[in-house]
């Protein structure tokens, strides 16, 4: 049985590219969690291939520090926006903050949402200003933006009063004073004020007075072993290995079973114990039908936990059967069952996902927070065999009272050079963005606007090439409001194949001349399927097949190579930005292509003609 005076819960924060991931892992080795000759790898938090090849934190996680006789339970949490999901559902876990800052660029606007859901949930916050030896960095003037930041969130005084560190994660050192310069006094100083400052400022696990058990699930996993496993804090009572337990379900009804195991953390290894208490974040198994957000306790009349409110999904597409001539070349997964059951399980386990039947034949609509999102389950599932197609994003749209149409607006944040801001902004006037404020720097100017998440589409791809890849771009949901009329949509066609074939260094040469090309020499392609950008407005069928006519008649161009042009290659986010109404993606495990919904050029030709008469 844990000593609740003993125990500390945090969540730590920080936008992407701050060092929280670095953080943890000095933590971690720092506190003994590891033994002196384990073999470790950078960033151990980021369990995911996806996560390691984005640098980004895509899942949320536990670990476990142990130190000077407390257990220091962490949660580690996304600092993406479309990724929110994970983040609400771990509030309820947590007693403190660890809110990580770089020292040079100052809290970002991811970092504002996650923030705000853990100051709503009154979480004690403990400020980490990080690359406090970068040559550019202003821990102090950040350290004002942080306060600033938290007034525009509404925290309280008591909130208002948190202890500020300076630290360099990747050195692994951290100190309450910072005299504006690295000593040899800070370089051996460890992690010893960042542990002190958890155990002496984020308050015990706050608990309900009832002596019966009751835990709120916040997470879930699956162990072909014991089956699913719901994670959460238990706030009362203590459960063991053996005892019987109740889930009361969102609907109204109940699930009666035995625990069959329990699991705690020690680092970041899972482990199995017998018996946990009020205060501890642990792992049961033995209920099969449990979700997130649901309360497991001991009896059926008991009354069910609160769970934090999710924010509504904000976009919607479609995942397809692959139809493709290439369909079933490299998948294992291909038909409409197999996607609806990985869809379905992946909503068991990321509550800001929806799915539902479409009234098309293999198709499914999925609602999410944004296109990374959609992405990144979209690469999971082509890593684990799957082939599908998705369409092109779309908004949720919705009606107020009167029957005006609402649709959903975002904070935009854009850190740009100077000489790039007039481009910037009328790109955002395109994409109807109002621009709120405007902050004038040494070399950059910081945007802040509210746009509709119909202009965010294709919006940081935008910006990189506008500002020649200088330029940061964040944004987070703020509310419906008034629909802002139509937005324009991609300014060039694309070049469509013709037939199926193998692509020929002949035609491509003779084509590269107007357009940019998205396949290579030699290349299967089939037709309808997308093989360039059009240099012109309007897409054009053309045959990336065709070779050269060989006569018996030499001429002066015999014997000269053909220089390709390297061909442009776009992730999978950027192709689901990119595509227009009538494409899909094709996803598969080894490749990655843009088509049209409609194959067969006469037939799409006809559609087009039926759609511009109506």
């Amino acid at each position: 049985m844990s000593d609740i005076s003993k125990i500390r819960n945090i969540a730590i924060v920080a936008h992407v590219d701050h060092g929280k991931t670095t953080l943890v892992d000095q933590l971690l080795k720092q506190s003994g969690t590891f033994r002196e000759n384990q073999d470790i790898e950078e960033r151990v938090m980021d369990s995911m291939d996806l996560e390691r090849e984005k640098g980004i934190t895509i899942k949320a996680k536990n670990a476990c520090i142990k130190w000077n006789d407390h257990t220091i339970n962490i949660v580690d949490t996304p600092g993406h926006a479309d990724f929110g999901g994970e983040v609400e559902r771990v509030m309820k876990m947590i007693d403190g903050v660890l809110l990580l800052v770089d020292a040079f660029e100052g809290p970002q606007a991811q970092t504002k949402f996650v923030l705000q859901k853990a100051l709503e949930c009154g979480a004690r916050p403990i400020v980490v200003v990080n690359k406090i030896d970068r040559p550019n960095a202003r821990p102090h003037e950040v350290l004002d933006m942080v306060f600033e930041l938290f007034l525009s969130l509404n925290a309280t005084d008591e909130q208002l009063d948190f202890p500020a560190i300076y630290a360099s994660a990747r050195d692994g050192y951290a100190v309450r004073d910072w005299k504006g310069e690295v000593t040899d006094e800070c370089r051996n100083a460890g992690m010893i004020s960042i542990y002190e400052a958890i155990e002496k400022f984020v308050p015990q696990p706050i608990l309900r007075d009832e002596a019966f058990f009751s835990m709120l699930v916040a997470n879930l996993d699956w162990s072909d072993y014991v089956g699913r496993i719901a994670f959460g804090k238990i706030y009362s009572g203590s459960v063991k290995v053996g005892d019987s337990v109740v889930c009361l379900h969102s609907d109204g009804t109940s699930e009666k079973n035995k625990v069959t195991k329990l699991f705690s953390y020690e680092g970041m290894q899972r482990v199995e114990v017998q018996e946990v208490s009020a205060g501890s974040i642990v792992g049961l198994a033995g209920l099969e039908s449990v979700f997130i957000g649901e309360t497991i306790t001991d009896q059926t009349d008991r009354e069910a936990l609160p769970f934090v409110a999710i924010d509504p999904p904000t976009i919607a597409m479609q995942f397809l059967v692959n139809d493709s001539p290439f369909a079933g070349r490299a998948g294992k997964f291909l038909t409409a069952r197999h996607i609806k059951d990985r869809l379905v399980r992946e909503t068991r386990v990321n509550v800001s996902l929806q799915v539902e039947d479409s009234k098309r034949a293999g198709a499914f609509n999925v609602r999410a927070r944004g296109e990374m999102q959609v992405a990144v389950i979209v690469e999971q599932m082509r890593r684990e065999g799957y082939e599908l197609m998705v369409s092109r994003p779309q908004v949720i749209l919705e009606e107020d009272e009167s029957g005006k149409t609402l649709e959903p607006i975002e904070n935009l944040y854009i850190d740009v050079p100077s000489d790039a801001l007039g481009d910037v902004l009328q790109n955002l006037a395109g994409r109807k963005g109002e621009v709120k404020d405007m902050r004038h720097q040494a070399t950059s100017v910081i945007v802040e606007a509210e746009i509709p998440t119909r202009g965010v589409i294709g919006l940081e791809t935008d910006i990189k090439n506008l500002t020649r890849g200088m330029g940061i771009m964040s944004h987070m949901f703020k509310e419906y409001g008034e629909f802002r009329g139509e937005i324009a949509g991609r300014k060039n066609g694309v070049l469509v194949a013709m037939e199926d074939g193998t692509t020929a260094a002949y035609s491509l040469d003779t084509l590269q001349a107007r357009a940019k090309m998205f396949v290579d020499a030699s290349e299967e392609v089939y037709s309808g399927m997308v093989v360039g950008e059009n240099s012109r407005s309007d897409d054009m069928v053309v045959n990336p097949c065709k070779t050269k006519q060989l006569t018996n008649m030499r001429s002066s161009g015999d014997g000269k190579g053909i220089q390709l042009e390297p061909p442009v290659k776009m992730s999978l986010e950027r192709m689901i930005e990119y595509i227009a109404g009538d494409e899909f993606v094709e996803a598969t495990p080894d490749a990655l292509r843009i088509r049209k919904q409609i194959l067969d050029h006469t037939a799409r030709k006809r559609a087009g003609n039926k759609n511009k008469a109506q």
